[in-house]
């Protein structure tokens, strides 16, 4: 797991910082950006970016890199001038004399009452009295959540979205203690949402033509969803909806007093979803798949598209759907291409320890709730059918 670390490419990473990483399993990942000649670092592979300092070169390309970190819910931790990177000001400014916007005598920076429910300052313990290296205000980004202020100087920490934080009082050289603590919560907090990171920056960068190259397998899909045989006013999710593909047959399946409500982990997706108009057919849900925010019982049927071998822990995952689900719901998983297919798709053999190989998905299913009455690997698809036990 690599976290990107921006810096003045004459300094190296400092100790403290590599220490904080290796501690929650992680590594930073090498060659920063360091001028605008440099190859673009993109964020396949990276589970969080580090701002150290304002780069003297490259600024262009570390703010690309912040932008598409903050549409992919990557987290982000930006210190001192670096900070400013994610504001709308004057970049190239700040990286050519950082020194330059410093107050003479800065003042010291409290917590606002909105970092006690932050997810990095929470329980985070009050900032130093000393002085701190605090900048002259500048315009935050929109949205921005104030975190830290002090007098004449009220941006000293925010948030923005749910996973950048930038922290103008902090100076990436010297964090002091508070800061060092700050950043081993922030590597915590990075290795903990590995996962979710990871698959956002996938299918963010997917977003946005994957509706036009899979819009073949609309058909498979109806004919897949035909299979649940939900009645006229049930619920149904389509967990991991992507795009949406399988709204509309669910909501022709349901009939207009039924509910249907598309859930996914990547933001980019949904949009995509909504450019495509499913939420004429539904509800789209940024939500994750293994803790739904939905009542237990509520839930008749259940749609998932090659999502569940995907995940970390099946079995809490089925468990998870099980709780929600209603008695006697139904669950498909589905794949428009089978699992021979995709093997040789792949240049690969198939895996006995596939989680969708009949001897290992039966088991999964009966172990945590749910009856098979259906299971088929055909040449141009797979499906499984379960229905819940009461």
């Amino acid at each position: 797991m690599a976290v990107v670390v921006v810096r003045d490419p004459a300094v190296e990473t400092p100790d403290g910082v590599r220490t904080a990483l290796s501690e929650a399993g992680l590594h930073v990942r090498p060659d920063p950006p360091a001028d605008e000649a440099s190859p673009a670092v993109g964020l396949a592979g990276v589970e969080g970016v580090i701002v150290l300092s304002a780069p003297r070169s490259g600024v262009a390309r570390v703010r690309a890199l912040l932008r598409d970190a903050l549409a992919a819910e990557v987290p982000v931790l930006a210190l001192g001038a670096g900070a400013r990177l994610l504001a709308d000001t004057d970049a190239e400014a700040v990286a050519a004399d950082p020194d330059a916007t410093r107050p003479s005598t800065p003042g010291a920076a409290i917590l606002t009452s909105a970092a006690g429910k932050d997810p990095l300052f929470a329980n985070s313990g009050p900032l130093p009295d000393e002085p701190r290296p605090a900048y002259e205000p500048f315009s935050p980004p929109v949205g921005a959540v104030a975190l830290a202020a002090c007098d004449g100087h009220p941006q000293q920490a925010f948030r923005l979205g749910t996973t950048t934080w930038g922290v103008p009082c902090l100076d990436g050289a010297r964090l002091g203690p508070w800061g060092e603590r700050l950043l081993r919560r922030f590597a915590a907090l990075v290795a903990v949402r590995a996962e979710h990171t990871a698959t956002r920056a996938f299918f963010t960068r997917q977003a946005g033509d994957w509706e036009e190259r899979f819009a073949h397998q609309a058909p498979a899909y109806e004919a897949a969803v035909a299979r649940m045989r939900l009645t006229e006013g049930s619920r149904a999710l389509d967990l991991g909806c992507g795009t949406g593909r399988a709204m509309p047959a669910l909501r022709a399946q349901v009939g207009p007093t039924g509910q249907v409500v598309g859930v996914d982990v990547t933001p980019a997706m949904l949009a995509s979803a909504a450019r495509y108009a499913r939420h004429r057919h539904g509800h789209l849900l940024a939500a994750d798949c293994n803790r739904l925010p939905l009542p237990g019982r509520s839930v008749h049927g259940i749609f998932s598209a090659g999502l569940l071998d995907q995940l970390p822990d099946p079995r809490a995952t089925l468990r998870e759907w099980g709780r929600v689900g209603a008695p006697n719901a139904v669950l498909l998983l589905f794949h428009p291409s089978g699992r021979a297919e995709r093997a040789a798709r792949n240049n690969r053999p198939l895996d006995p320890n596939d989680l969708l190989a009949e001897n290992n998905l039966r088991p999964a299913l009966e172990t945590t709730g749910w009856r098979v009455d259906a299971y088929e690997d055909a040449p141009r698809h797979f499906l499984a059918r379960a229905v819940l036990r009461d």
